[in-house]
């Protein structure tokens, strides 16, 4: 048997013992055996979805690619959580599960503004493609470099790497003024000012000077704890599907600020996640994977710990290194040197242009999902209310 498929058989004895042990609940075999299903396929579901995310090469971990994954993981969870909720709408307006969800989606909200911070993030990122891009520009592929194109580029590298530094040692505060709304199509955002030093009109739904990612990620994981069996009893095993999306939430918001620039960010949330549920095993070691990467003495005082940060970061010094060594007249084998090394910062320069902007609408589906989703969540919830209301009148 492969360990997949143990886990999975490991899965639905836990969800069939829970019923075993708990004669109490009140059940109907109809009921209860659409329950049972649903809540042992989303247990199971969230297991091979991050025991794929898990199964990374370490090169791959927090690459855009893996980012794209990561946040597909999260959409799906998400839909079959909502799914579970809709199907037992009777159950989620009945204490104690009505204050689950009421914190549950809290907790959400405390994620909108992890997403526009990251938002932000991605647009900082952007900021360095550009500047990249005219290293690129200077460094003209079809000739053979002259001090003229040297010069220009040597500039663009200085003022990226001076971009760098400077959100490594501000904490990235000066983002909160590049806010721009997930609730708006700004069509005018391409002739935005896009200097270093310019700032974007602030919209809805921007993040504060004081806001901190550290302090929004620990609130997301206050007071969360897996449900106790008298709460797994009363909610005829709902709550255990809350506890697992809320960790879901909690560790990828916690990814994203681990790898994408945002202010004040930092790593050090706490994961209380019982080793009894399959899906804590791979969400586990991805934390631990991605503190492991943030120790690196090439990461440790990155802005970000996205693989593509790195490779901007490592390919403009190694450039500015070649330029400072390199005299004019320009030797072959020095121009042949510095050919190679163009190349490289063009491929980087492809990468992130492929993988930054559909990571940004990712971020921005994951946002609206949320808010549809919880704002679905209140409606039935209300529903459900209002019926039971009219029956006792």
């Amino acid at each position: 048997m492969s360990a997949s498929d143990s886990q999975g058989a490991y899965l639905s004895r836990s969800i069939r013992s829970f019923w075993r042990d708990h004669p109490m609940v009140v059940r109907t075999s109809h009921e209860t055996t659409g329950l049972e299903l649903e809540l042992d396929a989303f247990q199971r579901q969230v297991t091979e979805r991050f025991n794929g995310l898990n199964s990374a090469a370490p090169d791959d971990l927090l690459s855009l690619p893996w980012i794209h994954r990561l946040l597909d993981v999260f959409l799906c969870c998400q839909e079959e959580f909502r799914a579970v909720l809709y199907n037992n709408s009777t159950l989620v307006s009945k204490a104690p599960m009505d204050r689950l969800i009421a914190d549950f989606n809290e907790r959400t909200i405390k994620a909108l503004d992890v997403c526009n911070a990251i938002r932000d993030g991605i647009e900082q990122i952007r900021q360095w493609h550009n500047q990249l891009g005219i290293v690129l520009c200077a460094m003209d592929k079809k000739r053979s470099p002259g001090e003229g194109q040297c010069r220009r580029a040597k500039k663009a590298l200085i003022d990226l790497t001076i971009a760098m530094l400077d959100d490594k040692d501000s904490g990235s505060s000066n983002m909160v003024q590049r806010n721009r709304s997930f609730g708006r199509n700004n069509n005018s955002s391409k002739d935005h000012n896009r200097s270093l030093g310019g700032h974007f009109r602030s919209l809805s739904w921007s993040v504060s000077r004081s806001w901190s990612a550290a302090k929004q990620i620990h609130a997301i994981g206050s007071s969360l704890s897996a449900p106790k069996g008298s709460e797994i009893a009363a909610t005829n095993g709902l709550s255990v599907a809350v506890f697992t999306m809320s960790s879901i939430l909690l560790f990828v918001m916690w990814a994203l600020v681990a790898a994408i620039p945002c202010q004040d960010r930092g790593l050090h949330a706490h994961f209380s996640i019982p080793r009894q549920f399959a899906w804590a095993t791979p969400v586990l070691s991805l934390h631990d994977r991605i503190l492991e990467e943030s120790k690196k003495r090439e990461r440790k005082n990155s802005c970000g710990l996205l693989r593509e940060i790195y490779q901007i970061e490592r390919c403009s010094r190694v450039m500015s290194e070649l330029m400072d060594s390199v005299q004019f007249p320009i030797s072959r084998d020095k121009a042949v040197q510095v050919r190679e090394k163009v190349q490289e910062m063009a491929q980087v320069f492809e990468d992130v242009k492929e993988g930054l902007d559909p990571l940004e609408r990712q971020v921005r589906e994951v946002f609206h999902r949320i808010v549809r989703s919880r704002t679905e969540g209140l409606d039935y919830v209300g529903a459900n209310s209002a019926g039971l209301r009219s029956m006792c009148s």
